[in-house]
């Protein structure tokens, strides 16, 4: 390397300063272009090249200004590339990412294709290296060998249970929020297989309780329409709906990044004039999907009564315990009951929840202690907690 003519390393530093400039600017885009219907690039591939760019730009400036001027050289040369780095390859490509990120996300989706696949698996371990640094840090449950009827200290710092935030809390929190946290998992969504015979998709949409579905071939991860029901309601009682009938009453799905924070996702509703969006993760696989009545319930609530226990996954039992399914959502628990199971950035169900603390497959009869909740596994089903008995503990 120091034999080389200062040409070629100049060359190679431009080159460099380019690529990590158009990293950054792709990668500003994505942030920029979230929920407005384009699968999000891989966003651990694109911070590892944007910094693997700038390091080879502050390295060979360092060795040219050494080769040049010694020590002085090599610290001015790599103080002059840090400015420019600053300048060129971060604040300049965010600034014109804003300007046109649909032009840059396109760009970048032809032209990075190759790079991002090859830096992703590398980008994806030192992410998972970062996680596991933080994770001695982070505030975990723990089991206990505790009898249903012990109680343990109270948690002075755990949340009370003085139900719902009010109205002003909910828009608040909607930033904290993303549409990953909100988003009926696939497995529970209601679609439209078109490879099902016709007959079969008419007593499916007989019983269905939804306005739009979704569309798709035998997969629902191949998403290709949302159907309005209301449109063919009138053929069904008749049995007079035909597959070409179902496809002139749908439209063009609408796709949402998962890292779409709500109350972005709730303007973007607005422009777009949707209300129902199908939520992809980072490589375009379907996770799920999301509602406008999604958002809205976590601004103010069920649109039913405050103290409704109308909840098929919870079971009220006499002793004011409750018995709940593994698969019932965090959320729809703590709306129902007024409580406070930690819900945000981590496990979406009970059974998540429990599978979390224990670090392992849950088994029956055991315990744990999550903040002032306590919940005792009573069955468990296909390696998953299918019904655990939930309580708290008084002050």
């Amino acid at each position: 390397m120091d034999s080389l003519p200062y040409a070629p390393l100049l060359g190679i530093i431009a080159l460099a300063l380019l690529w990590a400039a158009l990293f950054t600017a792709v990668d500003a885009a994505r942030q920029q272009l979230n929920g407005h219907g384009e699968p999000a690039l891989p966003s651990q591939g694109l911070v590892l090249g944007a910094s693997l760019g700038k390091l080879l730009v502050l390295g060979l400036a360092c060795l040219i200004g050494q080769r040049l001027n010694g020590e002085h050289g090599f610290w001015l040369a790599g103080l002059g590339a840090a400015l420019g780095l600053l300048v060129l390859a971060e604040y300049l490509p965010r600034r014109l990412a804003r300007r046109s990120p649909q032009a840059f996300l396109s760009l970048g989706a032809s032209l990075l294709r190759l790079p991002l696949a090859l830096l992703q698996p590398l980008g994806c371990a030192l992410d998972g290296g970062a996680r596991l640094i933080l994770r001695p840090f982070r505030v975990q449950a723990t089991a206990v060998a505790l009898h249903p009827q012990q109680e343990a200290p109270y948690d002075e710092d755990a949340p009370a249970d003085n139900g719902r935030h009010g109205l002003l809390e909910g828009l608040q929190a909607l930033d904290k929020i993303t549409v990953n946290d909100i988003l009926v998992p696939r497995n529970e969504v209601d679609g439209i297989n078109l490879d099902e015979p016709i007959e079969r998709i008419v007593e499916q949409l007989i019983v269905s309780r939804h306005t739009r579905l979704p569309v798709y071939h035998n997969d629902i991860n191949q998403v290709e329409a949302v159907l309005n029901t209301k449109l063919i309601s009138h053929l069904l009682p008749r049995a007079e709906l035909t597959p070409d009938t179902l496809r002139a009453a749908c439209y063009e799905p609408y796709f949402v990044p998962e890292s779409t924070p709500l109350h972005l996702q709730l303007l973007n509703f607005h422009k777009q004039q949707r209300r129902m969006g199908v939520v992809v993760d980072e490589y375009g696989e379907v996770l799920g999907i999301v509602t406008l009545e999604d958002i809205l319930e976590e601004i103010v609530g069920e649109f039913e009564d405050e103290q409704s226990l109308d909840n098929p996954h919870v079971h009220p039992q006499v002793d004011g315990r409750f018995i709940i399914e593994g698969t019932a959502s965090l959320r729809e628990i703590n709306r129902t009951l007024g409580w406070h199971l930690p819900c945000d950035g981590g496990p979406k169900t009970l059974n998540g929840l429990v599978t979390e603390a224990l670090e392992s497959i849950p088994a029956s009869a055991v315990c744990l202690r999550i903040g002032r909740y306590r919940l005792e596994i009573l069955e468990t089903e296909d390696n998953c907690a299918s019904k655990v008995l939930v309580w708290t503990v008084a002050r």
